[in-house]
């Protein structure tokens, strides 16, 4: 069943935040590194031909401190579809929604970055083609997305256009109330932190995260969408749960050798699984395409299944 269209909220110009790009970032390094960065032709063949067709499902059994017990819930989390060839093309997306739909999750929630924009896309996806394969998802209650950066970098309104004609609502500094009475729940979703380019390595979100928390007036627990994780520094603990993606894991990681390298200040902090800070919990996913080169090694395209109260 398809989710009911929810209005939009943006914030004004003024209120929105400007962030710098950190000097040393995840695109410098793996745009630096490149093919080259692969000494061992075998390596690069896995790591460019095997592993990002890959797919796996990583699970997670959380809990929660802010999840009332006797709410049991499920998510499937895909986050980073970044669409096109060589290795995110509509067959594979294809295998991505069945998948995703075998796990008869009650929610399914999309966290951005939607379309590959690294300069060797081999083949380019249309925006339709891929919202025609999301639009085959299904949940009890409802498939939600959020945007990312590379969205608002490519042509946002022709990405919002794709989920409107999908029918799949899109969460921008906005919450609804979801579940069957006495196992209600809030999903909020957050604008982007880096949507707007300012110059080299500076950035505008449009993400609001008072705004968007000043929608939930219930004492029902919340899930936070977001894109990127990096807002979690400034998540009060009202939140049960964060979801987040973007940093693909770090896309490369070779234990010992090579560790996740991310565009933040906050390092390998927020990089990847299952974080709990201050009783805070929040998730990050590894998602399912790439940026910058179509290379992962160490992190799989994953599905990420949450059960909670389980």
């Amino acid at each position: 069943m398809k989710s009911p269209m929810k209005p939009t909220a943006f914030i004004k110009p003024a209120e929105r935040l400007t962030r710098k790009a950190p000097g040393i970032t995840r695109r410098v390094l793996l745009g630096g590194m490149g093919m080259a960065g692969f000494v061992a032709s075998a390596t690069a063949a896995y790591a460019t031909g095997i592993e990002p067709l890959n797919l796996v499902v990583t699970s997670y059994r959380p809990k929660l401190p802010r999840w009332p017990s006797g709410r049991p819930l499920s998510v499937s989390v895909i986050a980073d579809l970044h669409a096109g060839g060589p290795n995110m093309t509509i067959p594979h997306i294809r295998r991505v929604v069945d998948v995703a739909n075998s796990l008869k999750s009650d929610l399914i929630v999309l966290l951005g970055d939607y379309v590959a924009t690294h300069p060797f896309v081999t083949e380019h996806v249309p925006h339709q083609a891929w919202a025609a394969e999301l639009a085959r998802l299904k949940a009890d209650h409802g498939v939600w997305a959020v945007l990312g950066n590379h969205d608002w970098w490519l042509g946002v309104q022709d990405i919002r256009r794709a989920f409107a004609d999908a029918e799949i609502p899109v969460l921008e500094n906005h919450a609804v109330h979801l579940g069957p009475r006495g196992r209600r729940f809030w999903l909020a979703g957050l604008g982007d932190q880096f949507a707007v380019r300012l110059g080299r390595g500076r950035f505008r979100g449009v993400d609001d995260l008072p705004a968007t928390l000043s929608r939930i007036n219930t004492d029902d627990p919340v899930i936070l969408l977001a894109h990127e994780p990096y807002v979690f520094a400034t998540v009060p603990h009202r939140i049960a749960l964060t979801l987040a993606g973007h940093t693909h894991g770090g896309q490369v990681r070779v234990p010992f050798v090579w560790g996740p390298v991310t565009s933040s200040d906050y390092g390998s902090r927020f990089a990847y699984g299952h974080i709990v800070e201050q009783r805070r919990h929040m998730i990050v996913s590894g998602g399912l395409g790439t940026s910058v080169v179509p290379v992962r090694l160490g992190v799989p395209p994953e599905i990420v299944r949450i059960d909670i109260d389980a």
